[in-house]
Parts: C-alpha cells; sequence; structure tokens
C-alpha cells in the first residue's frame, strides 16, 4: 500500500510546474526586512554565477507581515561548491546534506536543489534510501528549483524570492493557498506523511500558528498514519515538542494533536486517559498548556521540565502507588524510583535532556516535601533552588483537582513567603565557586633508581 501510494505521489510529482512569477511591485517583501547575513549569503551565491533564492517559512511569514526567525536560501550549487565560495562554512547532515554559513551566533541554512528519486537514484544507497514505510532515510538527489518546489512540504513553504530580480516564484499554487487561509500538501498526501512522519505535527503547527485550514484531504489520513511517529528518533521529536507548545498556541495545538490522535505517539502514558477530557490527567495537561499561553503573553519564561512535570505527574503517582503495594518502601523512595520509571519510559518517544528531567524530578519530590509545615522545615525549604517551581505546580493541582486540602497547603506557602521575602531569595551555593584556572595536581616524581 505505502509502495503504491509512493509511485502515485511520484507520477503527480513529475507534471510540468507552473510557474507564477510575482515581481517586485507586486509584493510587500523589502531587503530591509532580510537579515543581512542572508542577503550576503545571497549576493556572494549570485556573483559566483549560481540562482540564489530564500525560500520556505521566511518568504511565507515576511508575506503575512512576521519577522522571521530564520532565514533559509536555496541554490544550484552543490554543498561543496558552496563551502568553496564561504570560508565560514560547515557542512552538516546525512540524510539531508546542507550547508550552514556560520556569523557568530546567527547560521544561514543553505541547501542545494532537490530532485525527484527514481529507481536508478533509490538503488544507490549514497543518494536515496526508504524504508518499507516509505520514510525517507537519505535525500541527496539533487535537481531544478522546479522539482525542489515539488519536494517541499506545504504549498506555502513552496515560494521563492530570488535575489537577482526581487520577484517570488510560485511553483505550486502556495500564494493562492496563502490568500485562501488552506494549508494543503504537495503531491499525495499520504506519501508525504509516510516521507517524513513529522509532517503531520509540523500541519497542525502551521495551521494553528498562522489560522489556516488543513485541507480535508491532507487532514483525513493523519489519525490512521499516527502511529509511524514512532519511528522518529525521540531526540526529534522534543525540538517538535518544544516548537509546537512553547509558543502561544499551546492549548490550540494540544488540542488539535489530540483530536488527530498525534498526542499518543509522543505520550503513550497518556494515550487512554486523554481520550477522556473528564479524566484528571487531561485537566492536568489542558490547564498546563493553559497556562503556558498566559505566561508566554505576559513575557515570562516556560521551564519545560515544569511542562513534562505537569504532563507525566499523575502517571508517576500512579506508578509510586505500585511500587509501594509491591514493596515496602516509604512514599519518598516510591516516588524516587517511579521517577526514573517514567521518565525512562517516556525517553523512548521524546527524548528528555537531563537539564530538564532532573529539574521535573525535583519538582515531583518536593510536593512531598511542602506537606510538611513545621516552622523551622518550611522556612528552610523556602531556600530550596526549586521551591518556586515546585511551589507553582502545588498551585496547579490544587486548581486541577479541586482539593481544598491542596488549596489550603497552598496558602499556608503564599503567605510563608510573604512573612519571609529574604527566605525566598536564589540559595547559597554549597561551596564557593573558583573564579580562577582549576589549580593543576602535581605528580611527585619517583626518586631515580
Amino acid at each position: 500500500m505505502a509502495k503504491e501510494a509512493i509511485a502515485s505521489s511520484s507520477k503527480k510529482q513529475a507534471a510540468p510546474a507552473k510557474v507564477v512569477c510575482i515581481p517586485r511591485d507586486q509584493h510587500p517583501i523589502s531587503r530591509n526586512d532580510i537579515s543581512e547575513h542572508a542577503l550576503k549569503v545571497l549576493y556572494r551565491l549570485h556573483k559566483a554565477g549560481f540562482d540564489a533564492y530564500l525560500v520556505g517559512g521566511c518568504v511565507r511569514d515576511l508575506l503575512l507581515g512576521v519577522q522571521p526567525k530564520d532565514f533559509d536560501v536555496v541554490t544550484n550549487a552543490t554543498p561543496e561548491q558552496i563551502k568553496q565560495l564561504f570560508r565560514n562554512c560547515r557542512l552538516i547532515g546525512r540524510r539531508f546534506r546542507l550547508a550552514h554559513i556560520v556569523y557568530g551566533r546567527d547560521v544561514i541554512e543553505v541547501a542545494t536543489f532537490r530532485g525527484h528519486h527514481s529507481d536508478e537514484h533509490e538503488d544507490d544507497n549514497k543518494l536515496s534510501r526508504k524504508n518499507d514505510e516509505g520514510m525517507l532515510l537519505r535525500d541527496n538527489v539533487y535537481g531544478s528549483i522546479e522539482e525542489d518546489a515539488q519536494r517541499r512540504d506545504f504549498t506555502l513553504n513552496a515560494l521563492y524570492y530570488n535575489i537577482a530580480d526581487f520577484a517570488i516564484y510560485d511553483f505550486v499554487g502556495g500564494m493562492a493557498d496563502l490568500e485562501a487561509g488552506n494549508l494543503k500538501l504537495i503531491g499525495e498526501p499520504e506519501a508525504r506523511y509516510r516521507e517524513d512522519p513529522v509532517r503531520m505535527i509540523r500541519a497542525v503547527r502551521f495551521a494553528t500558528k498562522l489560522g489556516l485550514r488543513i485541507e480535508e484531504s491532507c487532514r483525513k489520513p493523519i489519525p490512521k498514519l499516527a502511529h509511524l511517529l514512532d519511528d522518529i528518533p525521540a531526540a526529534r521529536l522534543f525540538e517538535e515538542f518544544l516548537k509546537m507548545f512553547l509558543n502561544q498556541k499551546a492549548q490550540a495545538n494540544f488540542e488539535v494533536m489530540n483530536e488527530l490522535g498525534l498526542m499518543a505517539p509522543l505520550f503513550p502514558v497518556l494515550k487512554t486517559p486523554l481520550k477522556d477530557p473528564q479524566s484528571i490527567e487531561y485537566r492536568m495537561v489542558l490547564q498546563a498548556f493553559i497556562d503556558t499561553d498566559l505566561r508566554l503573553a505576559q513575557n515570562k519564561s516556560v521551564n519545560p521540565g515544569y511542562l513534562f512535570a505537569a504532563l507525566l505527574w499523575y502517571p508517576m503517582v500512579a506508578r509510586a502507588d505500585e511500587i509501594m503495594q509491591e514493596a515496602s518502601l516509604s512514599e519518598f523512595d516510591a516516588y524516587q524510583i517511579a521517577s526514573a520509571d517514567i521518565v525512562g519510559l517516556q525517553a523512548r518517544s521524546i527524548a528528555l535532556p537531563k537539564r530538564f528531567s532532573l529539574p521535573m524530578r525535583d519538582i515531583w519530590l518536593l510536593q512531598l516535601r511542602l506537606q510538611q509545615t513545621s516552622p523551622r522545615k518550611s522556612i528552610r525549604l523556602l531556600s530550596h533552588p526549586k521551591f518556586r517551581a515546585g511551589y507553582d505546580f502545588l498551585l496547579l493541582r490544587g486548581r486541577v483537582e479541586n482539593d481544598p486540602q491542596l488549596r489550603e497547603l497552598g496558602e499556608f506557602w503564599t503567605q510563608l513567603q510573604a512573612d519571609h521575602p529574604d527566605a525566598t531569595a536564589v540559595a547559597p551555593t554549597q561551596a564557593k565557586r573558583r573564579t580562577g584556572a582549576p589549580r593543576r595536581r602535581t605528580r611527585r616524581r619517583k626518586p631515580s633508581q
């Protein structure tokens, strides 16, 4: 089935593209809105005799009046030719060979035009390769700009800004879809999702971010293909999680993702509870994303560790209860073991770096320590480095569970902070940091025999 769909898609992609050229005086993009470093890359490629275009999200966002975060360049120069032009270039990627032009912290990504896959290419493991599900494992097939446009995911991401004449080139009807508010895949949707299952997540993110409608033909295959996300590297899904939920559309993204069955592959431990909007797990997840949107709207930061603590709290508590029933352990010890179990289980789908998983576990364990209200211990706890996060999490639980005892406990800690404002300052370090270079330890020489 997958191979038939891919073959069908290839036939559609092979159809000649009808290019629409929008001249400079008919679109709003100005060079003043383009990164200085991106312009340098475009002009150097152009002066060297190569084609050079801005492409993708940056063109889309500029047309919508949004300042892009990144500027991507596409050209007919090969990665090796690009490297010869730029001393500050490094080539990366195995699946997609890309050139990164580095200007301090600013990185301009330059790609060579992608070409169509042929039987000859698919037999050559150095150029391209797919697995049995149709997912691309390697893709270094180069082609023309027309082929490159057909190889992109959504029509609104296949708009090209040409530095040679400052015009926009549209090969797949992206401008018309953008104006109509439609999010449409290029080619046969199921085959394109199988090539890269992350496109299902991106479809949701683009739709909510830009206020677009996912075309029905693109929306319909998603629930039955959601399981393909199981084959995506956990580290990549962590990056997609950050893009999806650390923005002001977290609630909307969650609701659409859950409706389409995309949350289950990301959070297997929540697969059943998220089917019931009345479950405590669903209410916690929803409230966490509502709070995320609110904090970001107020220009406050959001820590992924805190967000994961909210998403995985009830699965962790359930696992801790199982451990206490199976072994004679204290609640604190059971929480520690359950925390490690849940983190390990979650890491199979989304890899959570230790800089976030360790604070998450601190937040969970603080829920036990915050039950202690003796004056001496409670005042000392105010100086804990993760106290504020644990306190906020306690208030979140009180709102979600509507538990009078939790609310009363939250009020106690709120009042204690008001009574001891100095105690909530940054916790003192365990030991003074050395400001100089570390002292070198010298070995004693053995006396000569």
